[in-house]
């Protein structure tokens, strides 16, 4: 099974978006995970809910700063066409539970979640993937 048959569409902010532009996407499309995407639609981070409850509101900082400020960089994607399985040992890895799926050219498509693995995978994988994701070891090297 290859990615882009899970995965969700992209629903993401440009870079330079406030906080209150985010946060207003994550309340329409009921979210808590938006990539950011340069004016390529490259994926170059990404902002959860609770980024903007840490990061923003217990830091007292402004709704109007720019979203880049506060956004994860390190950018998790796999390519349309990969295999479900390697997305999910991405997942492992680097102990996440969302990953970003790119065209050829590196344009974002969609996200893959642990949630949508786990409606089509068995739940013993889902439950491993789940408990690396968590854990607070290292990830097994491979």
């Amino acid at each position: 099974m290859q990615v882009d048959d899970l995965m969700s569409d992209a629903t993401g902010c440009r870079q330079g978006a406030t906080v209150r532009e985010c946060a207003r996407l994550m309340k329409k499309e009921n979210i808590g995970f938006v990539p950011i995407c340069n004016e390529a639609g490259e994926p170059v981070g990404a902002i959860t809910d609770r980024d903007l409850a840490i990061r923003v509101l217990a830091e007292g900082r402004s709704a109007e700063d720019a979203v880049d400020a506060f956004m994860t960089r390190d950018v998790l994607s796999c390519r349309v066409g990969d295999d479900v399985r390697d997305a999910e040992q991405l997942m492992r890895e680097a102990r996440r539970s969302r990953v970003m799926v790119c065209d050829a050219s590196g344009k974002l498509e969609g996200v893959i979640s642990l949630a949508d693995i786990a409606v089509a995978t068995s739940e013993a994988a889902v439950g491993e993937t789940l408990q690396q994701v968590k854990s607070d070891d290292r990830p097994a090297a491979h």
